[in-house]
């Protein structure tokens, strides 16, 4: 075999870095031998893997060939290691969870996870959906837990568990006393909303495709917490996930509105590479989110610790 792990890992680190400083910075290695290590394995073959863009290295076909190759063996090469010292053959797990599984469900999850397998190390990365989507595509990360959809060649979807999205406000405002509204009252409301590239937005604007007329946006925010908080002040109605105000319509902080013209239903989903090697790890954790949503058809359904 003409080439190293460690020359593999080199140019893994580079092509999802675009750089040979931060890649080096990870790999806890010189600038000077990471760019040596990148040299050496495309002048053992005679090749280039990535073209230089000004002070950024990009991908060129041949690498895009390979990086997903590179990560499945280097993934397997992992295993194999922890197996031969005596463990589990479940290492490290990056995953990437949207805001609001990221929020309410997945700290939940990596801790029975890491319960089970204490010498397991799991990074949880909380984005929006198009964000996890782009770093899945990259190799960056093993999983992704997302809100809504994808439409990725390159990536597998598996439905896990239907989500519900609650347009609400607060109750001093003139829509809590009604308890529902139509499109064309929806549209006259102001609106603290998500921000584009959110499963959450998505879903809301996907509703809305056939109807004439746009949102009043007021204000948009990356977070369910600061669109609950702003909503709660009177500034103007929301949507988020049913799961993320349960406890707020129990405390009657937030009161929900009725949209029957509207379907908010989604679904909350698994994505991974489709040339990704599904370790061990990967495996594990799969089952376990499917162990905790069993004979559950809804995510507001899932028992969760109440917040007073």
């Amino acid at each position: 075999m003409r080439y190293t792990l460690r020359q593999l890992e080199v140019f893994v680190a580079i092509a999802q870095h675009q750089s040979v400083s931060r890649a080096a910075q990870t790999l806890s290695m010189s600038q000077s031998a990471t760019s040596t290590a990148l040299a050496e394995l495309e002048r053992q073959f005679d090749c280039q893997l990535l073209d230089r863009l000004g002070k950024r290295l990009k991908l060129n076909a041949l690498g895009f060939q390979l990086l997903p190759k590179a990560v499945a063996l280097l993934d397997r090469g992992e295993e194999i290691e922890e197996l031969l010292q005596g463990q589990s053959g479940i290492s490290s797990l990056e995953v990437g969870a949207t805001l609001t599984i990221g929020n309410y469900l997945a700290t939940l999850l990596i801790s029975d996870f890491m319960q089970r397998y204490p010498e397991s190390r799991v990074r949880l990365h909380v984005r929006n959906t198009a964000s996890i989507v782009e770093r899945i595509a990259l190799h960056e990360l093993d999983l992704g837990l997302i809100e809504g959809d994808c439409q990725h060649d390159d990536i597998i979807i598996q439905p896990w568990i239907e989500d519900d999205l609650t347009v609400f406000c607060s109750p001093r405002h003139s829509l809590a006393q009604a308890g529902s509204a139509d499109v064309e009252r929806l549209l006259r409301e102001a609106w603290i909303m998500r921000e584009v590239g959110s499963g959450t937005r998505r879903t809301l604007e996907h509703a809305m495709r056939h109807r004439r007329g746009r949102f009043n946006i007021l204000l948009e925010l990356e977070h369910t917490e600061g669109i609950k908080r702003a909503v709660e002040s009177g500034l103007g109605i929301g949507c988020v996930s049913r799961l993320a105000l349960r406890d707020a319509f129990r405390r009657g902080s937030l009161v929900p509105i009725a949209t029957p013209e509207l379907d908010l239903t989604r679904r909350f989903a698994f994505i991974w590479h489709r040339q990704k090697y599904l370790t061990t790890g990967m495996r594990e954790f799969l089952r376990l989110c499917r162990e905790m949503t069993a004979g559950i058809q809804r995510s507001d359904e899932i028992d969760l610790p109440t917040i007073p």
